[in-house]
């Protein structure tokens, strides 16, 4: 195995295995359906890549969650540390590997996370298509290759969850269907901006909800605005229109000033989570979440998490922050009534622990660190997922998988998870819209309507 070295700016695509075998046809649309060429793979061609899917073109919704709240680990936390633990010499004994059934955990790093593993499914045959930070965190967060076609206008996941839950949305909804907490995530792409992200810093609030020269002197300015701008949406194209929306979207929420509390991180909540800025962010997530005003996905970003060096020390914190937050998130959820009867908030809200890669395997660098890899972890909780539920297998380091532990038989890639995301929250996810701005015809996840990607049904009871 040859391991990544330490990146300049970390803007270098390492190297990763693939070993050598046939290309079946599917498996060559695969590799082309990423817009990478071979030779982006040099020396490290593998089956396991490119294996062909072998499943139904039938879309597989499931329909078990309304919400989504996906939390980013951005930077990409090391998986054999944390989801998939591998113990070596590499080992501190403050990880206090542990036992959980056949589930190893590391306690010393997310103890109180330990207490969620009924809840929790591991899928550890993951695999990221490239081991770049900005390409991985855009290939995530949009489900498709960024440089490929219609890569540059192609929304966020949580913009397609937004579009679509708008065809169930009530009159009392006035909250934005997609909110982003702590960083501005991919926007909207060619949809309308009303389907793009509110952006907030959890500590922020939204302490201007409200108009100082009253509700009357509101509706007059905007009515002034509409005048000028009566072209918006037509000649103007569709930067103006978003501009209309944009008013219009601040208007509900101005004249709704109940709204402004659910911004609002209580003093009492904060040491349960944590009392960090992600932590605040998960508290706000819970409250958007659980006042069912129209808010459906809320993705929330720990940063921190590319340990190049000192690993270990660097883990420590940014664990701590996300395990206490994390299961104050679970509890919270569970406790809280969801919109049908009988069910709880995390019923009906799919958790997505979520990142653009993994780290090397094995003996740590030379720096005591972890350098950029495609094998990683995805976590998903709640909304119909069966806990207790690990799938597949890596080897005894963490590198290749030994078991891909789903009916694909082959790595788990972004494209399937987003496939998942989207089966749970009932959307097809084979759906092509034919609204875009090349007349391509936009896939919600290229190429799932020709059964190259699919979600993986085992992460559900």
């Amino acid at each position: 195995m040859r391991k990544t070295k330490d990146c300049n700016f970390c803007n270098t695509p390492p190297a990763f295995p693939l070993n050598g075998a046939s290309f079946s046809r599917r498996g060559f649309l695969r590799l082309g359906a990423t817009g990478l060429v071979a030779s982006y793979f040099s020396d490290v061609f593998t089956p396991s890549l490119l294996h062909a899917s072998t499943t139904s073109n039938a879309a597989n919704v499931k329909g078990t969650a309304k919400n989504c709240i996906m939390i980013f680990l951005e930077g990409a936390p090391s998986h054999v540390d944390m989801w998939d633990l591998k113990e070596g010499s590499w080992t501190p004994p403050a990880l206090q590997p542990t036992s959980y059934g056949a589930i190893r955990w590391p306690q010393g790093l997310l103890p109180k996370s330990a207490a969620h593993l009924d809840k929790m499914a591991i899928v550890r045959s993951s695999l990221s298509w490239v081991a770049v930070h900005q390409l991985g965190v855009l290939w995530a967060q949009i489900g498709r290759n960024p440089a490929g076609v219609l890569g540059n206008v192609a929304p966020h996941i949580g913009a397609v969850v937004a579009l679509e839950s708008y065809k169930t949305r009530k009159v009392s909804d006035i909250l934005p269907a997609f909110i982003a907490l702590e960083q501005p995530p991919v926007t909207s792409g060619y949809f309308s901006a009303i389907y793009g992200p509110l952006v907030l810093r959890a500590r922020g609030g939204m302490s201007t909800l409200s108009h100082g020269d009253g509700d009357a002197r509101l509706e007059q300015r905007l009515s002034l605005i509409g005048q000028l701008d009566k072209d918006r949406g037509g000649a103007l194209g569709k930067d103006a229109k978003d501009f209309g929306d944009f008013y219009a979207s601040a208007r509900n929420l101005t004249t709704s000033p109940e709204i402004g509390a659910l911004f609002d991180v209580p003093a009492a909540d904060r040491p349960r989570y944590g009392s960090t800025g992600f932590g605040d962010a998960l508290i706000l997530a819970k409250q958007l979440i659980a006042s069912h005003r129209g808010t459906r996905f809320v993705q929330a970003t720990s940063f921190g998490w590319d340990h190049h060096s000192d690993l270990y020390a660097g883990l420590a914190q940014r664990c701590r922050e996300f395990d206490s937050a994390f299961a104050a998130l679970v509890d919270d959820l569970k406790a809280t009534p969801g919109e049908e009867a009988g069910q709880t908030l995390l019923d009906e809200t799919l958790i997505v622990i979520y990142s653009e890669f993994g780290r090397t395997t094995g003996p740590l660098n030379g720096q005591a660190g972890r350098d950029h890899f495609p094998r990683m972890s995805v976590v998903f909780a709640g909304g119909g997922v069966r806990g207790n539920n690990i799938i597949g297998a890596t080897d005894n380091v963490g590198n290749k998988a030994a078991e891909y532990g789903w009916r694909g038989n082959r790595d788990v890639r972004p494209e399937d998870i987003t496939c998942t995301l989207y089966s749970a929250l009932g959307i097809d996810y084979t759906s092509i819209r034919r609204d875009d701005p090349l007349n391509r015809g936009f896939e919600y996840v290229p190429f799932a309507a020709d059964g190259l990607y699919e979600p993986v049904m085992e992460v559900f009871a």
